[in-house]
């Protein structure tokens, strides 16, 4: 099972030992991580599991489809390196993977 490295906007890190088929928004809720909200527990209708995944591991993950861009338009400090961990599901090639939780999962406009 890949090990994913969960790093808080504090520096805390957490290393969860997942199983695959499961999102990085499923793993870090089952795990009981802060910073991700999941606020429509993966439908991708909101922001609150807005993740940065470094650019490294981008051969690795899909690549983002319509909804999650569309829905990244309305997350706070959104860049090259952002994803919806509802979207990123965890395979053996994400074994090491480092997802950064921003600060805040606060939504544009509100």
């Amino acid at each position: 099972m890949p090990t994913i490295i969960y790093v808080q906007a504090d520096g805390r890190r957490d290393a969860l030992v997942v199983r695959t088929g499961l999102t990085l928004m499923e793993a870090a809720l089952r795990a009981g991580l802060p910073g991700i909200d999941a606020k429509c527990r993966g439908n991708c209708a909101c922001v609150t599991c807005h993740v940065h995944i470094d650019a490294a591991w981008r051969t690795v993950i899909p690549p983002l489809g319509f909804m999650e861009e569309s829905m990244l338009d309305f997350a706070d400090d959104v860049d090259a390196d952002s994803r919806l961990a509802c979207q990123v599901r965890i395979t053996e090639a994400c074994d090491g993977m480092i997802v950064q939780v921003p600060a805040s999962q606060h939504v544009l406009g509100l």
